[in-house]
C-alpha cells in the first residue's frame, strides 16, 4: 500500500511542497502526489494547473515570474468539479514579495483549491513555514546520512509493486548508490518482468540493474577508515565516474576528514557534542571524527597530513601521473595507515643470559 499524504479523515491539506535538491527524485514525488490527488475524484476530475516552468527564460533573457495567475486560480472555486490544484513547479522563481502573497493567501485559503509547490532546499523561509503550518512538507530525498538514506530505500521498497529477497535488496541498494531517482524505474521494470507481488531474488535482479551509480563521501571514508583498500578504490572510481567528482574535490574532501581528525588529536575532547563544535561539523560525522582519532594515533594523522599534500602536489602536475593514479595510490595509502595501525608487533626473541 503506497503511503497517504491526506489529512484526517481522507481530504487533501490545503498546501504541498515538495522539496530536493535532485530533479528526477522532485519530479517523482510531484507525480506521485498529483496522482494521489486526482484519484480522490476519478482521473482527469480534478483540474490541475501548473506554473513556474513554460515562461521560464534564457540566462541573460529572464523575464519576471507573473503570479497573478497562481493567486487567481487559487482564488476562484472550481467549475464542474469538487476541487482543483494549483502547481508552481519551480520556488525559485519567486522573488521575496511574491513568497509573502502566498504565505498571506495561505493565512485563509479556500477549502477546494490545493497548492503544490516545488523546490530545491532553498526555498523561501516564509513560505516553507507557511506551508508547514498549513498543510505538509515532503522531502523528496533522504537527509544526508547513511541512517536516512537507507531508511528511504527500506521504506521505498516496502511499498514496492515487487518484492526483493535481502540479498537483492542490499545488491540494489549498494548498486545505485547515490543515483537513488533510478528505483522507481529499476521497480516498475522488475514489475513488468515478473508480475506485481513477486519476489525477486539477487540473481533475478542482476540484470536489471545496469550500470552502478555514484556513492556518498562517507562510503569512501568508512573503507578508509576500515582499512579496506579494495572497498575504497571502488568507492573512489564511482565518486569520479557516475559521481562526477573531479580530483580536487575528492582531496578536499579526504582533506576535511583528516583535517577533523587532527583537531581532535591530543584535544582531550570525549564526548559528540564537544567534537562538533571543535570541528564545525554535524553531531554524526564528529563522532565519527573522533573515533578515527583515537583508532590512528597521532603518527598515522601526521603521516596522512603528508600524503594529502603530496598528493596535492601531484595532481598540479609535479608527477606526472594522471590524476587517477594519484587519488588511487593516495586513498590505498591511506587505507594501509589503518592496516599498519591494528598490526600485531611480531614477538620479541628472548634470549638466554650466559
Amino acid at each position: 500500500m503506497t503511503p497517504t499524504h491526506l489529512a484526517a479523515g481522507g481530504a487533501p491539506h490545503p498546501a504541498y511542497l515538495v522539496q530536493g535538491e535532485d530533479p528526477g527524485l522532485v519530479s517523482q514525488a510531484l507525480s506521485a502526489l498529483l496522482a494521489e490527488l486526482e484519484a480522490l475524484d476519478g482521473a482527469g476530475a480534478v483540474p490541475i494547473e501548473e506554473y513556474g516552468e513554460a515562461g521560464r527564460a534564457e540566462v541573460g533573457n529572464a523575464e519576471p515570474f507573473a503570479l497573478g495567475p497562481v493567486l487567481d486560480a487559487l482564488r476562484t472555486p472550481p467549475f464542474l468539479a469538487a476541487r482543483r490544484v494549483v502547481v508552481v513547479r519551480d520556488a525559485a522563481v519567486l522573488d521575496s514579495a511574491q513568497a509573502g502573497e502566498l504565505v498571506a493567501y495561505l493565512e485563509d485559503p479556500l477549502d477546494t483549491t490545493v497548492l503544490v509547490v516545488c523546490a530545491g532546499r532553498k526555498a523561501p523561509a516564509a513560505l516553507v513555514g507557511a506551508i508547514r503550518s498549513a498543510g505538509l512538507v515532503l522531502d523528496a530525498e533522504p537527509a544526508p546520512t547513511p541512517r536516512a538514506r537507507a531508511q528511504w530505500f527500506s521504506d521505498r521498497l516496502r511499498h514496492a509493486p515487487v518484492h526483493l529477497s535481502p540479498d537483492a535488496a542490499d545488491l540494489l541498494e549498494s548498486h545505485l548508490g547515490e543515483d537513488l531517482a533510478r528505483l522507481d524505474g529499476v521497480l516498475s521494470t522488475l514489475e513488468a518482468a515478473f508480475g506485481t507481488g513477486v519476489t525477486v531474488g539477487a540473481e533475478e535482479l542482476a540484470p536489471f540493474l545496469g550500470s552502478a551509480g555514484g556513492v556518498a563521501p562517507w562510503d569512501l571514508t568508512d573503507a578508509i577508515d576500515a582499512g579496506d583498500v579494495a572497498g575504497a578504490i571502488s568507492a573512489l572510481a564511482r565518486l569520479t565516474g557516475p559521481g562526477e567528482r573531479n580530483a580536487f574535490q575528492i582531496l578536499a574532501l579526504l582533506h576535511r576528514h583528516y583535517g577533523a581528525m587532527l583537531r581532535l588529536d591530543g584535544s582531550g575532547i570525549a564526548d559528540e557534542d564537544a567534537a562538533a563544535a571543535a570541528t564545525g561539523m554535524k553531531r554524526y560525522p564528529a563522532a565519527k571524527a573522533l573515533a578515527g582519532s583515537r583508532r590512528l594515533g597521532h603518527a598515522a594523522i601526521g603521516r596522512a597530513i603528508t600524503l594529502l599534500a603530496d598528493a596535492d602536489i601531484a595532481l598540479r602536475g609535479e608527477s606526472g601521473w594522471r590524476d587517477e593514479l594519484v587519488l588511487e595510490v593516495l586513498v590505498a595509502r591511506l587505507a594501509r595507515l589503518r592496516v599498519a595501525r591494528r598490526a600485531p608487533s611480531p614477538p620479541r626473541r628472548r634470549t638466554r643470559a650466559r
